[in-house]
């Protein structure tokens, strides 16, 4: 799973918060690993322009193997808020997403199975 992090001029942290980052979304996601091939993560701050603006953005893409991709986002007043925020919901969004690609007996959909066949 390849982890690519883009923040805008106005979000600090530089190659550490990069790091932290990657590190976050491997742990965190680590049993999805075999599911998703990418991951992008971009920080923005929203409230750039004014001055003293709190408002910072972290928008989560992931790219499942064979599926549509997902994307989820948070603000908060904190770039690791934002960050823990919207990975919190990126989890949440591929464990439904996951569980259309089962049945009740843990087994490949029928859905799944037709759209592979096409």
């Amino acid at each position: 799973m390849q982890v690519q992090v883009h923040a805008d001029d106005h979000v600090q942290g530089g190659e550490s918060l990069a790091h932290w980052v990657q590190e976050e979304v491997g742990g965190k996601l680590s049993r999805f690993r075999e599911h998703l091939t990418r991951v992008d993560v971009y920080l923005t701050d929203v409230d750039a322009i004014k001055s003293g603006g709190k408002g910072k953005r972290c928008v989560l893409e992931t790219r499942p193997a064979g599926r549509q991709p997902l994307a989820v986002n948070a603000e908060a007043e904190k770039v690791a808020q934002a960050f823990s925020g919207a990975l919190e919901k990126l989890q949440h969004a591929l464990e439904t997403d996951l569980a259309k690609m089962r049945d009740k007996n843990n087994r490949e959909s029928i859905r799944l199975a037709a759209t592979d066949e096409e």
